[in-house]
């Protein structure tokens, strides 16, 4: 394939076929258009785990595409909140056999060059496009706003002092993870996965850097220790750690089309991005079908204010304590379904993500909290913050070594 140029002009050329790009290419395809995807890695299955809540996911994807179901997640603040809100963690294999890209040209190879109407494979390979989408997620993060987490895959039977089948935590933020008040906040996620494992995922959102894998390791087990929960230490794990802060892009002609996590589509609040990117696919297309800037149709103004709103509250969330961030979320938990939604899901419901936002500020108590969540103190609390290295043998006492 070297040097070689792909025939003709295609409609669209999609660089990255992650869940995001995939999907971009695949509806591409089913409405018509003459389609071109890169990656290096075309075939393989996307190793992090996607979630979202149900009521997220286009009418177009199968059932399939759900591993498993909760339909009642559970939140810990103050006590126990249930989410009368159906939510699923996807299957990636189901997902990437329902966006299957038969009738598309797939181009295995690391795009060196990407511009508004062309790409450049690093064999020499060259595509030409008429929209050329940018889906190949985001660069590192450095010192920027970061989701991170550290997720470790435990049996469902070793798992049931915690989790039971049916259900799952969406966020815990009992005093269980032996951090101290005056340490950076973190909170369980812990969700059955379908295949007879949960994953225990410590996170962290919205501190500057993120927060250390070792620092989230040892926070997980804590919290499996306090629930007699004891590992081999031999458990699969994942690891997670990028940023929230990318900006929506600006419309104008000349350019590639940024799309997914790396055209502004993480949720600054959530770390989340797939279900509304798979929401949003089928606009980019029509705005392609119609000779439209899909930035423009993806990116109206009541969507950037909704983004510029979400970011407000992440700066907040990255700079509280955990007795605050308990407080925080006590009080958001509170709202009605269309004001969590407005947080939590959609992409341009302005109006109800102003109100709620007010209101978890309003309610969030003692007073003097508010400050810090508005930034009018300790606005950088947590920046430059040392956590230690993790020495050997430290957590060797959440092994079990019952066998020796």
């Amino acid at each position: 394939m070297s040097g070689r140029v792909v025939g003709g002009v295609a409609d669209v050329c999609v660089v990255g076929l992650g869940p995001t790009g995939q999907a971009l290419a695949h509806r591409a395809m089913s409405a018509g258009l003459k389609v071109v995807g890169v990656d290096p890695r075309p075939e393989r299955v996307w190793p992090p785990t996607y979630s979202c809540w149900i009521d997220e996911l286009p009418e177009w994807l199968p059932e399939s595409v759900i591993a498993s179901r909760v339909d009642k997640p559970v939140v810990w603040t103050k006590g126990e909140h249930r989410i009368d809100r159906p939510y699923c963690v996807l299957s990636k294999p189901g997902l990437k056999a329902a966006l299957a890209l038969d009738d598309a040209t797939v181009i295995a190879g690391r795009a060196k060059v990407v511009e508004a109407h062309r790409v450049v494979v690093a064999d020499g390979t060259e595509i030409r496009a008429a929209v050329v989408f940018d889906t190949r997620g985001q660069v590192s993060p450095g010192q920027r706003r970061v989701a991170a987490a550290h997720g470790i895959f435990v049996r469902e039977e070793v798992a049931a002092p915690m989790v039971t089948p049916g259900e799952g935590l969406l966020l815990d933020w009992r005093d269980e993870n032996g951090a101290g008040a005056d340490e950076p906040p973190s909170f369980l996620y812990a969700m059955p996965l379908g295949d007879g494992t949960v994953v225990f995922e410590e996170t962290s959102l919205g501190l500057r850097g993120g927060m250390p894998q070792h620092e989230l390791r040892k926070r997980t087990l804590h919290r499996l220790e306090r629930h007699g929960i004891r590992l081999t230490g031999d458990e699969p794990t994942e690891a997670a750690h990028y940023p929230l802060d990318d900006v929506p892009p600006k419309s104008g002609p000349g350019q590639s089309i940024p799309f997914g996590s790396r055209g502004g589509m993480m949720h600054p609040c959530t770390g989340y991005s797939v279900a509304d990117s798979l929401a949003l696919v089928d606009t980019a297309v029509e705005a392609v079908q119609r000779g439209q800037d899909p930035i423009a149709a993806l990116w109206p103004m009541r969507a950037r204010l909704v983004y510029w709103m979400r970011m407000r509250g992440v700066y907040g969330l990255g700079r509280l304590t955990t007795e605050q961030s308990i407080s925080m979320f006590d009080a958001f938990f509170t709202a009605s379904p269309r004001q969590q939604r407005a947080l939590l899901s959609a992409h341009d419901d302005y109006a109800a993500l102003g109100g709620v936002l007010f209101m978890t500020v309003a309610r969030t108590w003692p007073f003097r909290w508010r400050y810090d969540l508005v930034g009018w103190t300790n606005r950088n609390r947590w920046v430059g913050w040392d956590y230690g290295r993790l020495e050997r043998g430290e957590l060797s006492g959440f092994e079990d070594d019952s066998a020796s």
